[in-house]
């Protein structure tokens, strides 16, 4: 179909071209969100550099905004945010709009369900769609009065006054978000509030909490906190964000005489799972300029072509990579021999369910790939033109993205308007870099 009626916007790749240069690509969400987050709840000011100017943590401003933060917006990235402490917060007018964010509305479930006042919080058609009965339970178990409607999904309805008490949560997936939902809340409840994970899954909240002088402890895959303390003002410096780094990685490694160097990009040890998928695949990344900025590591990622192989993924690293795995897909379609993931159940309930949404798009690609319940098996093979949807799901759509520099012939991708709750610019920066992607 040539016209772009009911598609939303697209993309169009003209298929070939390489990567080539040494920049920057937009600031860390998980950082992003956190810091105003934090920022917002703590005594005094606080000063945020690096800010994603992206439309999901542009709402999680306005959230707290609407509940009478003041948030001075002095310059792109830069943020002045005159913190109320946990409890000075106040009863917006209305209903709380996330978005597309599901980061935000589970954190901030936490946050809420500790607040004198009820509230609300809606968003779009996909996150309207994700589950919140993780974060829904454990929050019950402290006390808090939360619901969804009635499979457990927004708009989500908190009760103020709740006395929250501490808790023990053995968490039954590895999620930060359920996490970071219960610890939070922690910070109003009464007693020590701990969770505890099957496996690792990113730190920022814990990292960051330290950061804004709030004691956190960590032994092995338990996280506690005890409720009762304060959040003090300080300054964020957010690094740029692995995940949008991620869709060059892929691009350089796949395609003919690219190298690029990515630069202070957050190597955050939770996150890295795709330098370390990649690597195993073959690709050729080098780090330098290693520092540390706000309590998260950074450095330079530089990657070069190389020729890459089907693995069977490490299920220990899907954790710390289940962002990166629309891309990694991409990978995986041009790497040679088969690429097999086990234990991404997750990816089901994402922005999209990112397991059949990309096994779909590679069929319709020319790629040989099947989804599992918990996973894909990729046949390595050559990407051909044609048109894909991404089901409103960012990352799919810069994945594809990416994928035409490689393909046999130009790559049309549908409904790629939510490009912006991540990555804004990314077609320009793209374009000025070597990809031929444009919206149209």
């Amino acid at each position: 179909m040539s016209s772009a009626e009911g598609k939303g916007l697209q993309f169009v790749v003209r298929a070939g071209g390489r990567l080539q240069g040494s920049f920057r690509v937009p600031g860390d969400k998980s950082c992003s969100h956190r810091s105003v987050m934090f920022g917002s709840l703590a005594q005094g000011e606080t000063r945020v550099s690096g800010f994603l100017e992206g439309e999901d943590s542009l709402n999680t401003l306005k959230a707290f905004r609407d509940m009478g933060v003041e948030i001075e917006h002095s310059a792109p990235g830069e943020l002045r945010i005159q913190g109320v402490g946990l409890r000075g917060l106040k009863a917006p007018a209305g209903p709380l709009d996330l978005g597309n964010s599901g980061t935000a509305m589970r954190l901030m479930a936490g946050v809420l369900a500790g607040q004198s006042f009820d509230s609300e919080m809606i968003g779009d058609a996909s996150l309207s769609a994700r589950p919140m009965g993780r974060v829904i339970a454990p929050l019950t178990q402290m006390g808090a009065q939360i619901a969804g409607d009635e499979n457990g999904r927004p708009p989500l309805k908190i009760r103020g006054g709740a006395p929250l008490k501490g808790i023990a949560y053995q968490s039954p997936m590895a999620s930060a978000q359920v996490k970071s939902a219960v610890l939070l809340a922690g910070l109003y409840a009464d007693g020590e509030t701990s969770v505890t994970e099957p496996a690792v899954t990113r730190d920022h909240t814990e990292r960051m909490l330290a950061g804004f002088g709030y004691e956190v402890r960590r032994d092995g895959l338990t996280t506690s906190l005890t409720g009762g303390g304060e959040l003090r003002g300080t300054n964020v410096v957010v690094p740029s964000d692995i995940s949008s780094a991620a869709f060059f990685m892929v691009g350089a490694s796949i395609a003919a005489d690219s190298e690029v160097t990515l630069q202070q990009v957050g190597m955050n040890p939770t996150r890295t799972g795709v330098i370390d998928i990649l690597r195993l695949m073959g690709a050729d990344i080098t780090l330098s300029n290693q520092s540390s900025t706000g309590g998260e590591p950074v450095a330079d990622i530089t990657v070069r072509s190389a020729a890459l192989r089907g693995i069977e993924i490490p299920e220990s690293l899907v954790s710390l990579a289940i962002d990166e795995f629309p891309v990694l897909f991409v990978a995986a379609a041009c790497a040679q021999g088969r690429t097999v993931l086990t234990g991404a159940e997750e990816l089901r309930v994402k922005e999209s369910d990112r397991i059949q949404v990309m096994v779909d798009a590679l069929r319709k690609l020319g790629i040989n790939a099947e989804g599992t319940p918990d996973g894909a098996i990729i046949e390595g093979g050559r990407i051909s033109g044609g048109e894909v949807d991404s089901h409103g799901d960012h990352r799919v759509a810069m994945a594809f993205s990416v994928a035409g520099l490689v393909a046999g012939g130009d790559i049309t991708i549908n409904d790629c308007a939510n490009v912006n709750t991540s990555f804004p610019g990314f077609c320009d920066l793209a374009r000025a870099h070597g990809l031929n992607v444009a919206p149209v």
